[in-house]
């Protein structure tokens, strides 16, 4: 099973250095940063499953990187928790309204903390794990996770588990840009022995059985993949 990867943007090393030993303890695949600007690349670069994010940081502030990264389809899933050091309501509010997911005030025990992080993870599992049972419809395409089942215009197609797990993740979050590292993660797991260009071997194959509905999965060129909805489409 692939460990779920959380960036910290922290700009105190000793901090910094203790949460990284915490979370890497737990198992969680880890990278850090030290100021505004390099985490929002970092986040960018790496899509992954959880932000840790200070308030307070050297060039963009935490604030500026939560409001960039809920902004941008490619991040804008990604929960974030917000480490404060005033701990002041101001704070909390400003930071959850512009889409922090929790908070954290300094100082803080590394296991309030891990608690955080576990429950934020658990609701991003949760919510994925409904839309699991979901029966997801774009007009002639239906999507049925229950039964492992895709149907183009009322006929069935063969999909395999890798296949539809793919198309499942893309079409329950539409619009969402996903990394092929992000993808395959999600779909492969972290320890299989492939390249980002596996997946896109699998979308071929989709977009193959998909027939009329193949530009449902769009290419990002130099990022990866979206759904779009035909009927959302720019065309």
């Amino acid at each position: 099973m692939a460990r779920e990867s959380i960036v910290i943007v922290e700009d105190e090393p000793d901090i910094r250095e203790v949460i990284e030993y915490n979370l890497s303890r737990e198992g969680y695949k880890v990278t850090s940063s030290g100021d505004g600007q390099s985490g929002l690349e970092t986040v960018r670069k790496e899509a992954p499953d959880l932000v840790v994010l200070d308030l307070m940081l050297p060039g963009v502030d935490g604030i500026e990187i939560c409001r960039r990264l809920k902004a941008d389809p490619l991040t804008r899933g990604i929960p974030i928790i917000m480490v404060t050091a005033k701990g002041e309501e101001s704070d909390v509010v400003l930071g959850l309204g512009v889409g922090a997911d929790d908070y954290v005030s300094k100082p803080f025990s590394p296991k309030a903390l891990m608690a955080r992080v576990k429950a934020v993870l658990r609701r991003g599992s949760l919510k994925e794990e409904r839309g699991a049972g979901e029966r997801l419809v774009y007009g002639g395409l239906a999507i049925d996770a229950a039964r492992h089942e895709v149907r183009v215009d009322g006929k069935s197609e063969e999909f395999t588990a890798t296949e539809f797990r793919l198309l499942h993740i893309l079409a329950s979050n539409p619009e969402r840009v996903f990394t092929r590292d992000h993808l395959i993660r999600r779909v492969i797991g972290e320890h299989a022995i492939v390249n980002d260009r596996n997946i896109d071997v699998h979308v071929r194959a989709i977009r193959k059985k998909l027939g009329p509905y193949r530009e449902v999965v769009r290419t990002m060129r130099g990022v990866g993949y979206r759904f779009r909805p035909l009927e959302e489409s720019e065309e």
